[in-house]
């Protein structure tokens, strides 16, 4: 049995599905006001969420000795831009509308890829990872093409993003 749970809870899903839904309500309030706070805890989130992919990844290998290189690949990815993100604010700003379109498309396609592991948790989660995942890889597309109404909208779009993402971390951790 995993580590983190107990009670039938695993824990670790459970607190950062709760973070990433406080990040979205965060985002939701005064986006223009509170850009480079943004930059700054996406630039958090994204690292920590990173290390979360390695570890799961890890743990996924012990378990199932099931070998996906998705989780490791983008967990490196978050923090790289994460560390990024960090150190240069004012290019963060500029750049956001195209790091989280590409962040966005690229968490989505691995969701997608993973969805034979979700359909062996459950066949709701099955439907509810593949409903997100695909809503992820509009929500990129529309961040590509209009990255100047993106930027305008970008608190929206990313609190949106983040509230999906921290929902399947809270379904999966009470599965």
């Amino acid at each position: 049995m995993n580590e983190t749970r107990r009670n039938g809870i695993d824990w670790g899903s459970l607190v950062l599905g709760i973070l990433f839904v406080l990040t979205a309500l965060i985002s939701f309030q005064d986006p223009a006001g509170n850009l480079i706070a943004i930059v700054m805890v996406f630039a958090f989130f994204a690292i920590i969420k990173g290390i979360f992919e390695i570890f799961v990844r890890n743990r996924l290998k012990e378990l199932t000795g099931y070998k996906a290189y998705g989780p490791i690949i983008l967990g490196v990815i978050d923090i790289i831009i994460g560390i990024y993100l960090f150190f240069n604010l004012n290019i963060g700003i500029a750049v956001l509308p195209f790091v989280f379109a590409i962040w966005f498309i690229a968490d989505s396609v691995f969701g997608l890829f993973a969805l034979d592991l979700a359909k062996s948790v459950s066949t709701g989660y099955f439907w509810f990872t593949l409903i997100i995942n695909v809503l992820g890889i509009i929500l990129g597309f529309m961040l590509l093409m209009d990255p100047l109404t993106s930027a305008l909208t970008l608190s929206f779009l990313v609190g949106f993003y983040f509230m999906l993402y921290g929902i399947t971390h809270i379904v999966y951790a009470f599965r």
